[in-house]
């Protein structure tokens, strides 16, 4: 086994591991304490989050197990890893430890109410997971809290993912395409995906046979490509943008959800457009553009926790 460390203060801006991971971008990652997404308040926090990350191009070409945890604060605090290789380069591209936090908040527009989620939150970075769990999570998202969203996703890992081990303990990895296009809908059903189980079939079916597969939205404009992932059963126009926004690193997707909805229901309600797209023209636009997508999940985190 490997393991090392990031040093905080080395980067771009603060970091907080806990904000990051159960913020509702990522539905991949188990606490080792098994309390993933049942504090909604907390900070920080050493808990050891666990998962195994499927390939991705020009990053790694394996499945493997990662663990992390956090000590120290957000500014100059450790991100502790333990792996089957060296997997700073992993990290760097999950939890977008590249980015330049600092430069990205300052410019988006001095909204009081994204003062005050940057404040409550500080050092939440996106998160680019692996685009074919990502599209899942999100699929099964739908009129659903995160702590159930995430309860899917663990069933679907520990039910049809294959087993790998790390330091003798065994971590289930997410089905692939194939091994969710195989299973039958009473299946799915059966780990309490309702409605949503002949939606992730149909959809896992359509990556495994080569009829369509979501990162061929990543080289498309960004409303082509929200367009581009509708194609899947199950995937709306909210969905598509979390899918660009957590996965593909289009950083301007707002998704609108009700959350955020309700943001422009009580504070920006000229931005309602009478429909989607114009609506997250609008949005988008109030929120900076280029970044928009980084002052939506502070938004969406913040309101969601009680911020407000």
């Amino acid at each position: 086994m490997e393991h090392g460390a990031i040093d905080i203060a080395d980067l771009a801006g603060p970091f907080d591991l806990q904000a990051t991971v159960e913020s509702g971008q990522s539905y991949l990652w188990n606490r080792s304490d098994g309390k993933t997404y049942e504090d909604l308040h907390a900070h920080g926090g050493d808990a050891w989050y666990e998962t195994v990350v499927d390939p991705i191009p020009g990053v790694t070409d394996e499945r493997m197990p990662v663990r992390v945890r956090q000590t120290g604060g957000v500014h100059d605090g450790t991100l502790h890893w333990q792996s089957s290789d060296d997997v700073v380069p992993l990290l760097t591209h999950l939890f977008r430890l590249d980015d330049d936090l600092d430069a990205i908040l300052d410019a988006t527009p001095d909204l009081p109410l994204l003062e005050r989620a940057y404040d409550a939150y500080e050092g939440m970075r996106l998160t680019r997971d692996p685009v074919f769990p990502c599209l899942i999570s999100f699929i099964c998202s739908a009129q659903m809290r995160v702590a159930r969203i995430h309860g899917m996703q663990r069933r679907l890992r520990e039910t049809y993912g294959d087993t790998l081990t790390l330091d003798e303990n065994e971590y289930r990895a997410f089905p692939t395409p194939d091994q969710l296009a195989s299973r039958t809908e009473e299946e799915l059903r059966d780990l309490s995906l309702g409605y949503r189980a002949p939606y992730v079939r149909r959809s896992a079916e359509m990556v495994a046979s080569g009829e369509a597969h979501p990162a061929e939205a990543a080289d498309l404009p960004y409303e082509e490509a929200r367009e581009s992932l509708t194609r899947f059963v199950g995937v709306g126009e909210k969905v598509a943008d979390c899918v660009l926004l957590f996965s593909l690193g289009f950083l301007e997707a707002v998704p609108l959800d009700t959350w955020i909805r309700t943001t422009i229901e009580e504070y920006y309600p000229d931005c309602e457009g009478g429909n989607y797209t114009e609506t997250s023209r609008a949005i988008r636009e109030r929120f900076g553009g280029e970044f928009a997508g980084y002052a939506q999940t502070y938004v969406f985190y913040y309101l969601r926790a009680g911020g407000e």
